[in-house]
């Protein structure tokens, strides 16, 4: 019967697509659960600078009901808070470029 389909076709067309849907699965670095992606790193980052500054600004409006100085707390713990957000997202940003420069072929640099 000429419409019959030949096997062999049919396997190789098989291991093909299967070969072409294993590759289209994003792979992960690591273990479960320990690698992030960049947005997520990103989205980290813009975290722990809000709640800094969200904190600050916290202390600083209620040291200055407290002790009515409005502005003079208020503004000086908003800096702090962002100060300490930033300071908080290069220690985050160190840890992940550390962490690339181990897990990667690069070799650390010594300081």
């Amino acid at each position: 019967m000429a419409d019959d389909p030949d096997p062999e076709r049919l396997r190789a067309l098989e291991a093909r697509l299967a070969k072409a849907k294993g590759s289209a699965v994003p792979k992960r670095t690591g273990k479960a659960g320990e690698a992030f992606s960049q947005g997520e790193i990103g989205w980290r980052m813009i975290t722990e600078l809000v709640a800094g500054l969200l904190i600050g600004f916290g202390i600083g409006y209620g040291l200055d009901v407290l002790l009515g100085t409005l502005p003079l707390f208020l503004i000086l713990f908003t800096l702090l808070g962002f100060a300490g957000g930033v300071r908080t997202m290069m220690r985050t940003a160190q840890s992940v470029q550390s962490k690339e420069m181990t897990d990667g072929d690069v070799p650390k640099r010594e300081e």
